[in-house]
């Protein structure tokens, strides 16, 4: 029997149906751990834009010698020059209104325990920690910002 005829019979109908069901147990087997996973790398990445924007905000008062506060509203920052009640920042992360958008709010939720204000000097009054929650587990992580103004993620 030559190379020809082999090709030319192809596959049983029995062989596709192995084939298709060790396929399906895997994705089976598979799927649970992809979902955990897609869910914890969802957290932590905005768990770090949360941190990208902070140190934003605190280069931004360092550079223009002022204070910058964090003004956090669900899943969306504003940067104010001159404190609390200043004027919104914009630039090339935000939009027209002056908002970074970190994440979809279906999904994730912040809170916090403070609102930040950097110096000009770099440092963060008062010191705070911003939880970033996952809706549908609720895991969380938080986002602390020390007097010091370092941020970091736990």
């Amino acid at each position: 029997m030559g190379l020809n005829t082999l090709v030319a019979r192809g596959f049983t109908l029995v062989e596709i149906m192995v084939v298709l069901t060790i396929t399906a147990a895997l994705a089976v087997v598979a799927t649970p751990s992809l979902l955990s996973y897609w869910d914890g790398a969802s957290l932590g990445a905005a768990a770090r834009e949360l941190a990208t924007v902070m140190n934003l905000g605190r280069q931004l008062a360092i550079s223009r010698k002022t204070t910058v506060c964090m003004d956090v509203t669900g899943t969306n920052v504003r940067l104010r020059l001159g404190g609390c009640n200043g004027t919104v920042w914009t630039g090339s992360v935000t939009d027209g209104a002056g908002t970074v958008r970190l994440s979809d709010p279906s999904t994730l939720a912040i809170s916090s325990n403070a609102r930040v204000t950097f110096t000009a000097l770099g440092a963060a009054t008062p010191s705070a920690t911003y939880t970033v929650t996952h809706a549908r587990t609720r895991a969380s992580r938080a986002v602390v910002v020390a007097a010091s103004g370092r941020i970091s993620i736990e």
